[in-house]
């Protein structure tokens, strides 16, 4: 079993910035990915930022130069710096955690974090 329990959502005004963390439990394989996802209302669920546990890093276009993912393996938590936030950045952010052991997949979510950018 696993938990993923974020934290640091919020409101901020435009141009503000938060950061949300989160901190993953249970039986986690230690060659994993972390990241962050994000569903704004009527959208899909998009991808925002992920790391790996050797530390390679991918961003949505939508996001670069702006967020920052990073994570501390021995308390296997992952973080989300966020600056220059945008209205277009208010969505319900899901932080995830994957990988693969033999040949099946694995694939947890955290239960999400409302971020709001509003003036």
């Amino acid at each position: 079993q696993v938990q993923l329990v974020e934290s640091g959502g919020g409101l901020v005004q435009p141009g503000g910035s938060l950061r949300l963390s989160c901190a993953a439990s249970g039986s986690i394989f230690s060659i994993n990915t972390m990241g962050w996802y994000r569903q704004a209302p009527g959208k899909e669920r998009e991808l925002v930022a992920v790391i790996s546990s050797r530390g390679t890093i991918n961003y949505a276009d939508s996001v670069k130069g702006r967020f920052t993912i990073s994570r501390d393996n021995a308390k296997n938590t992952v973080y989300l710096q966020m600056n220059s936030l945008k209205p277009e950045d208010t969505a319900v952010y899901y932080c995830n955690t994957a990988w693969v052991y033999r040949n099946k997949g694995y694939d947890y979510w955290g239960q999400g974090a409302q971020v709001t950018v509003s003036s």
